[in-house]
């Protein structure tokens, strides 16, 4: 096959929203264009540093006698997605770095805002739903993780120079349905004749 420039995409958020999630057992698509369900909620914009994907793989080289390398074994292999949330006034947002429990939101009213009450704490925070959005043109690729759990991996910081944002990593675990830590799907978007 020859090379072509159709084949190259860059990796832009969808226009509805880059990364989604819901609660764990939600409905996960299982292809790049169909509608997610509705259980799964948009958590906003993402900083420019977009998402990472880190893929880790261990191996150990079993030697025979006299040193011949006879096989390879993995002894670890781990998956995870590397982000930024930048919108710290978006419910769903707080809610997922820091736990629904400990997140209280009050309604606007004649006289106030929308209010957070955010609680820090050592709780650890649930598996859930996560899903990754990318378009490109007509090209789409969403990768699905039926089962991540969060951390909140950076500082929080307060500067008149920059935006309030939570850094965060999602490690996937695998999950008995699919059988993967993750699924990639993509569309090229080009219908045939």
């Amino acid at each position: 096959m020859a090379n072509s420039v159709s084949n190259v995409i860059a990796g832009k958020p969808n226009a509805a929203g880059g990364v989604w999630g819901g609660p764990l057992g939600s409905p996960v698509p299982t292809d790049a264009t169909t509608a997610l369900d509705a259980a799964l909620k948009p958590y906003g914009y993402i900083s420019e540093d977009g998402l990472t994907e880190n893929i880790e793989a261990s191996t150990e080289k079993i030697k025979a006698w006299g040193g011949d390398i006879v096989k390879v074994v993995q002894t670890d292999y781990s998956v995870s997605y590397t982000f930024t949330f930048i919108e710290s006034q978006n419910a769903d947002v707080l809610k997922a770095v820091f736990g629904a429990d400990n997140v209280v939101t009050t309604a606007a009213t004649t006289t106030a805002g929308t209010k957070h009450a955010v609680k820090r704490t050592s709780d650890i925070l649930p598996h859930q739903v996560w899903v990754f959005e990318v378009k490109d043109g007509d090209a789409r690729v969403r990768v699905v993780v039926p089962d991540g759990q969060a951390t909140l991996s950076g500082e929080i910081t307060y500067v008149d120079g920059g935006v309030i944002s939570y850094s965060v990593t999602v490690e996937a675990f695998r999950d008995a349905t699919t059988a993967a830590q993750s699924i990639s799907y993509s569309d090229d978007g080009k219908f045939s004749a």
